[in-house]
């Protein structure tokens, strides 16, 4: 009898101290399981504020600029940026001469030391569904210590979401057509090099592709960059001078035009 007692009593102490084992276990396992879950959403949550830190550095799609009422050439500008309307003056045969201050520039650079955007641009606003050319013969003032001094073109969506044309003065004092898109960050190419004072340029768009180009006599184009027109339907394309390095300097736009159409052959230029 005592043994057989002794029996039952341990098969009950062992049932109960089995279904307490299982019942601590299927606590451990949920607590494991929500401390598991907190970590995934706090992860998911830090990823996603840094994603939104970059976002809104990388695009800050600020449009810069203040309403403007000028007409030069039959082109109406309604923008300017820096101040560019008491910047650029225009005589009866539509010269126009652009004025900068000192250490203007228009950059955002992949590293930031160079980031500046400080230049004057005055803007027209155009339809982007449609084709456009723009076209100015511009003269910049180079000097020796104007380095990156240039007249420019530019399209313009936001202040991380545009490129500009430029006949430019490089690091080694010679001027050269220079291009530059920005999406988010600024990328920057040197192409060829001009001899002359004075040279033609043009942003051209069939809606679908824009193309760079520049000419000594507005007949013989040569191309300088091409890419896809991915900027919105409502887009900005304007005329810029530009002093990073120097305390000041003036460029000249002659011969300014924007057309509804685009070149035939985007190659060749015309």
């Amino acid at each position: 009898m005592f043994f057989s007692g002794l029996n039952n009593l341990n098969y009950k102490t062992i049932s109960f101290m089995k279904t307490k084992f299982t019942s601590i276990s299927a606590l451990l396992l949920i607590a494991l399981f929500a401390n598991c879950e907190n970590k995934n959403k706090s992860s998911q949550s830090t990823a996603e504020t840094t994603q939104e830190t970059k976002t809104t550095n990388v695009d800050s799609a600020r449009v810069n600029g203040t309403a403007c009422d000028i007409t030069i050439s039959g082109i109406h500008f309604t923008k300017s940026v820096n101040g560019a309307d008491t910047l650029a003056t225009a005589d009866t045969n539509g010269k126009v001469t652009f004025k900068t201050g000192a250490k203007k520039d228009y950059f955002s650079d992949p590293n930031g030391k160079l980031s500046n955007n400080t230049a004057p641009i005055l803007l027209s606003k155009i339809d982007n569904k449609k084709p456009f050319t723009l076209i100015s013969k511009v003269t910049p003032e180079f000097t020796k210590e104007g380095l990156y001094n240039a007249a420019v073109l530019y399209i313009y969506v936001h202040d991380n979401f545009w490129q500009k044309l430029c006949y430019e003065q490089d690091e080694r004092g010679n001027h050269r057509i220079v291009s530059v898109r920005t999406i988010g960050t600024s990328d920057d190419n040197n192409h060829d090099k001009v001899t002359t004072p004075s040279i033609y340029m043009k942003i051209s768009s069939d809606t679908e592709t824009v193309a760079n180009y520049y000419s000594y006599d507005k007949k013989n184009w040569h191309m300088v960059r091409l890419y896809e027109n991915n900027y919105p339907d409502e887009i900005w394309v304007g005329i810029s001078n530009q002093c990073p390095m120097d305390d000041g300097s003036f460029s000249v736009f002659e011969d300014l035009s924007l057309v509804q159409n685009s070149v035939s052959d985007f190659r060749m230029g015309n």
